[in-house]
């Protein structure tokens, strides 16, 4: 059963008490990501999440991870286009040190300027990584392209020259504005006693001022489908193609996932069964939906021969082409959903799974749905449904394309 909470100055706390484990997942959800950044900042958020473990006013760097490792537990963060989450995982006798330590890195981390000399050449080298990795390198490239008026576009890690530019002023002034408990969702989900769970909390965080600026003001995107390509030394053909999808706020998102699925979203699905298994041509293969809260991307990424990127791109298309020409079966319809369900019940089995699904959420929807409400959500996707988001995304003239090799052709469709 969740719980949810709002302290006086804004921040939330969602939680699931679940006596039968003996460890507790707690994040700190802040809705600040790279679509929250600048062309000039881009890779800020990364690079603040980077800082916050590099020493506070009363622990090192080194005494951080200690801290943690000396307890058996775990802890780490991430940003994404959205939210930068920090996370730690203990037994249930040691939240409130887990907890200790999140605050103190939120509240009293040092930004040390030689620190944060020294990061950007860490986090230099992690764009140079995803630079050798050219299905990184091609969705990096999907979104600057189908995204290049809006923010939503901005790369997480920022580039090297944006990065360089980042100091402990812009990072002050960043976290101004977005690190604020209103932008703030805390997420718990384990063994623990309600009362003293909250106590802890508020004794650590009540005193965090509030912002009365808007945050966060939703500004939907406008999509532009280009064809491009990126010359690399590499020995495949990386095609990743890339349509209009769905946001967070519209209905059909359960639809969508019924559909991805069904596409490419498992080793069933039309495209790896009949583009990988049937024919040979590739080894790696799939469709995957992103969503965001003021759009979405429906992606398909394939790796091949560079001799067949003509043929593997041409069956693509007719997968998409068959699935606007011909119905589905409530056959292909079962099956997809039962799956979705299986894989989604079986998250659940993690306490990190479950204070990831019920952080992320409670900040962008402002809600949290139960794995009850969700099941039948699933449930209730129809044949007329899955038509109805064919019909809005799958537009064949409306399709962005990358290609990442040896090539200095632009793939598109005949």
């Amino acid at each position: 059963m969740y719980k949810r909470y709002t302290l006086d100055n804004g921040l939330r706390i969602v939680t699931e008490y679940i006596p039968f484990v003996k460890s507790m997942s707690i994040g700190i959800w802040i809705e600040a990501g790279s679509k929250n950044e600048t062309f000039e900042n881009n890779g800020i958020s990364h690079f603040i999440e980077h800082m916050m473990f590099k020493g506070t006013h009363n622990k090192s760097a080194k005494e951080i991870a200690e801290t943690i490792d000396f307890i058996g537990g775990q802890i780490n963060a991430f940003t994404s286009k959205e939210c930068t989450c920090f996370y730690t995982k203990v037994l249930d006798n040691h939240y409130e040190l887990a907890i200790d330590l999140l605050s103190d890195m939120i509240f009293n981390s040092k930004f040390h300027p030689e620190d944060i000399e020294k990061e950007k050449g860490v986090i230099c080298e992690e764009i140079n990584m995803y630079e050798d990795s050219p299905e990184d390198l091609a969705y990096d490239l999907l979104y600057q392209s189908i995204f290049k008026t809006n923010s939503l576009g901005l790369p997480i890690l920022g580039s090297i020259e944006t990065v360089n530019k980042i100091n402990r002023e812009k990072i002050f002034e960043y976290m101004k504005e977005y690190y604020v408990p209103n932008n703030t969702v805390i997420s718990v989900v384990g063994n623990f006693n309600d009362e003293d769970l909250l106590e802890v909390i508020k004794s650590r965080f009540s005193n965090w001022e509030k912002s009365d600026l808007p945050i966060n003001e939703n500004r939907k995107p406008e999509y532009n489908f280009q064809h491009i390509t990126k010359v690399k030394d590499i020995e495949q053909i990386h095609l990743l193609l890339g349509l209009k999808g769905i946001s967070l706020d519209q209905d059909h998102r359960y639809p969508l996932i019924v559909l991805n699925n069904i596409l490419g979203g498992s080793m069933s699905s039309r495209l790896f069964q009949n583009i990988r298994e049937d024919k040979g041509l590739v080894y790696s293969i799939y469709s995957h939906a992103s969503i965001y809260k003021e759009a979405g991307i429906l992606s398909i990424y394939a790796g091949m021969n560079p001799e067949d990127l003509d043929r593997v791109g041409s069956l693509i298309y007719e997968e998409l082409k068959d699935l606007k020409t011909k119905d589905l079966t409530e056959s292909e319809l079962n099956k997809s959903k039962e799956q979705i369900k299986g894989n989604y019940i079986l998250s659940l089995e993690s306490t990190s799974s479950r204070m990831n699904a019920i952080g992320k959420m409670e900040l962008l929807l402002n809600t949290v749905y139960s794995p009850e409400e969700i099941i039948k959500k699933i449930d209730q996707v129809n044949i007329n449904d899955i038509k109805e988001v064919i019909e809005e995304i799958i537009n064949l003239d409306n399709i962005a394309s990358i290609t990442v090799g040896k090539t200095k052709d632009v793939f598109k469709s005949s």
